[in-house]
């Protein structure tokens, strides 16, 4: 046994194992100028890169948690699991990488559990696009296919025909992702201007689909989810412990990805909130969150409107869900999340830079009033 070292308080490491699966888990969350100074004085670590620090680890092996650690008295040799936790990621796909992105939804279906058939009409969907920019969308995710659980899969033709009149208006506006399982469709909106593919199925329900992203040279959000069946997605809610399960099929997605010539620069990593969870699944991925952080890539958080939000505040209807929403998305961006995915980008945007200008204790550049 190896003894750890931390500030008085000791624990027992077990002597390092040949093929142990390793996972640091970051807590002590600090942000504004207390994960400054804490970072300058050797206390803290960045989060990815920053401006977010952690001041303790947590220490898995195998699965099994054995001590909690200042995040400067590390064992050394853990060490080789730091950079990818404390580097900042690549850009991903040109955008600023200082501060939380958010993703407007915008489903072009007649059946997506919020807002379907209010974008369906390609002028209807183009006209909301250009509302979510002016809101301060930083990306616009477009879909033609309803991936609520239990929906019917649609063809690739027909989620073609719906998204790429509406890639093409876009694209020349903003920078464009499109929501999609199909390497058909990647490849007609890749082709149309679409810059980010945004796969659910983590690459894996088109076998084509990795070759599209890898030869176009897109950017890619590789999901969790636990079956490529829409319609059987409840039955697959079986863990032991849901979060080092969904961290590990990222990271050898991720992994694999990388091998099939997709750079890890290029990969954004989405737990899927609501795909094979629990409502108590989804709490403890958004509670430990930063875990993900040490796979070395962005993360994407989708919980907009979601029924994890209405079963925590009471709201049925997912239109009236805005503020549990905004809740989450503040939360993710907190815990990591570089990326959120929302249907009402306006209140996001500006919680957003309230929460950080409070974390601040400052703000850069107030917005002029009206």
């Amino acid at each position: 046994m190896k003894k750890g070292p931390g500030n008085g308080a000791l624990f027992l490491l077990p002597e390092r194992l040949d093929m142990a699966e390793r996972w640091l888990e970051p807590l002590g969350l600090l942000h504004g100028p207390a994960a400054f100074h804490a970072v300058r004085a050797g206390h803290a670590m960045p989060l990815a890169g920053g401006p977010a620090a952690f001041s303790l680890l947590r220490l898995i092996e195998d699965g099994q948690e054995f001590g909690i650690c200042p995040a400067a008295a590390l064992p050394d040799d853990w060490d080789d699991l730091l950079p990818p936790l404390t580097r900042r990621p690549l850009p991903f796909a040109g955008l600023p990488h200082d501060r939380p992105l958010v993703m407007g939804i915008l489903n072009a279906t007649p059946d997506s559990f919020s807002d379907g058939g209010r974008h369906l009409d390609p002028g209807a969907a183009v006209a909301a696009g250009h509302a979510m920019l002016e809101a301060g969308a930083d990306i616009l995710d477009i879909g033609g296919e309803s991936t609520r659980p239990g929906t019917t899969p649609l063809t690739a033709g027909e989620e073609i025909a719906r998204v790429v009149p509406i890639v093409r208006q876009l694209a020349t506006a903003a920078v464009v992702s499109v929501d999609t399982r199909h390497a058909a469709t990647m490849r007609a909106v890749l082709d149309a201007g679409a810059e980010i593919v945004n796969d659910i199925s983590a690459l894996r329900q088109d076998a084509a689909s990795v070759r599209v992203v890898q030869e176009a040279r897109a950017p890619v959000v590789l999901m969790h989810m636990p079956a490529l069946d829409l319609r059987r997605m409840h039955e697959a809610t079986q863990y032991g412990d849901v979060v080092l399960e969904v961290a590990r099929f990222l990271r050898q997605r991720v992994e694999t990805a990388e091998a099939l010539g997709i750079p890890r620069g290029r990969i954004c990593v989405d737990p899927g909130i609501g795909f094979g969870k629990t409502r108590e699944q989804d709490l403890l991925l958004l509670n430990r969150l930063p875990l993900l952080a040490g796979i070395g890539c962005r993360i994407l958080l989708g919980a907009s409107r979601k029924r994890l939000v209405g079963w925590v505040t009471g709201v049925e209807k997912p239109a009236d869900r805005v503020a549990g929403s905004v809740a989450v998305a503040l939360a993710a961006a907190a815990a990591g999340a570089t990326i959120l995915r929302v249907h009402d980008v306006a209140e996001t945007v500006r919680a957003l830079r309230m929460w950080r200008a409070c974390a601040d204790g400052a703000v850069a550049q107030p917005p002029e009033m009206p």
